[in-house]
């Protein structure tokens, strides 16, 4: 990546005009942050830490509990860089790299179930519970045209609490949940890929949003993401291609 350090300062303070990288982390979505809001940890932590270094800035990070409130400090202006799934919905006010992870949406009914399939679930009657403003929560309300979407703190909670037909979530704590609770089951597939992305407000320059694109670009390359997918315990098959 052919940056000067002329452009490299002018990325910086188009990124951080306070001077200071605030990066918006989701501690909601576990394979890409644990930890507290004290003491965060995880693959977005260790991006945001990363592009702090090259372009010499301090980081400070933001956290939330859901991915909706991480985007409402982005179109606040409270952050400069999110971590997001790419979605329609968000790039009209965030402009995303290309994704580093890709997670998978999944379903979960109960064992005894007459819904098997993926499709199965898009039918009359059938109430999905999802995390409010995830992004499976903006793909279903999209997508499904026959059953209905129940909002709630989290998809699994929603659907275990008001006793709906199916919940849905990421596959990986939901495979955890299932787990635990041998009454419940995942349906096979998946009815999304989630793809996960570092993201910028619309309103920086398009050398800035070029640069954060080519550094995911190089992380991915070089090992980073992986790297940093398993530092987490996290699976490092989850890299983007």
């Amino acid at each position: 990546m052919m940056t000067t350090h002329h452009d490299l300062a002018a990325i910086a303070a188009d990124l951080a005009p306070t001077g200071t990288l605030r990066a918006s982390v989701n501690l909601g979505n576990p394979v890409l942050a644990q930890g507290t809001p004290e003491a965060p940890a995880g693959i977005t932590v260790d991006l945001a830490a990363e592009i702090g270094r090259r372009l010499a800035l301090p980081v400070e990070t933001l956290c939330f509990d859901a991915a909706r409130k991480s985007f409402q400090a982005m179109a606040d202006g409270r952050a400069d860089l999110c971590f997001l799934a790419v979605d329609p919905a968000r790039e009209k006010e965030v402009a995303f790299t290309s994704p580093y992870v890709v997670i998978e949406g999944v379903y979960a009914v109960l064992r005894d179930s007459p819904l098997v399939t993926v499709e199965d679930v898009d039918a009359p009657g059938v109430r999905v519970g999802v995390k409010q403003g995830s992004a499976y929560d903006l793909h279903l309300t999209r997508t499904l045209t026959r059953a209905t979407v129940v909002r709630g703190a989290e998809g699994i909670d929603v659907f275990r609490t008001l006793d709906l037909e199916a919940g849905a979530g990421i596959r990986q704590p939901m495979a955890a949940y299932v787990a635990a609770h041998p009454e419940v089951r995942l349906i096979d597939g998946r009815f999304m890929e989630i793809r996960q992305a570092v993201g910028t407000t619309r309103s920086r320059a398009p050398e800035t949003i070029a640069y954060l694109t080519a550094v995911v670009e190089e992380l991915k390359k070089n090992g980073f993401v992986t790297d940093a997918l398993h530092r987490s315990h996290q699976d490092p098959a989850l890299v983007a291609p």
